[in-house]
């Protein structure tokens, strides 16, 4: 029994001895808007009807305007407010898809760019 504590000591150390260091985690950074999503941002609703069609549903409420825009793969809500010079400009998007799902805003614009 003696001859077998410090050998199992030993073995222990080794298997110990091998285990690999944790890693440190690095942060990810933050995801960054799409920059198709961007280039909606600040547009006038004249300008989002030529980069995406007609709407299918337009909504005024207040002094804001909703236009939607809607293919068989997602569903674009685009909101304008005044801006300082008062003109209308988006500042908030939102994509899914028909059934309620959030979407990638790229994808979805991209795919309302080109109908098929």
């Amino acid at each position: 029994m003696r001859r077998f504590v410090p050998f199992l000591a030993l073995s222990l150390a080794a298997c110990m001895a091998r285990q690999p260091e944790a890693q440190p985690q690095v942060a990810q950074p933050a995801p960054q808007p799409e920059a198709r999503s961007r280039q909606l941002l600040g547009l006038t609703p004249q300008e989002v009807v030529g980069h995406l069609g007609h709407p299918s549903l337009q909504v005024r409420e207040g002094n804001s305007l909703k236009l939607q825009f809607s293919n068989r793969r997602c569903v674009l809500d685009a909101y304008f407010y005044p801006s300082t010079n008062g003109a209308m400009r988006v500042t908030w998007i939102d994509t899914r898809t028909a059934n309620g799902v959030d979407t990638d805003q790229a994808a979805c614009i991209s795919d309302l760019e080109t109908p098929s």
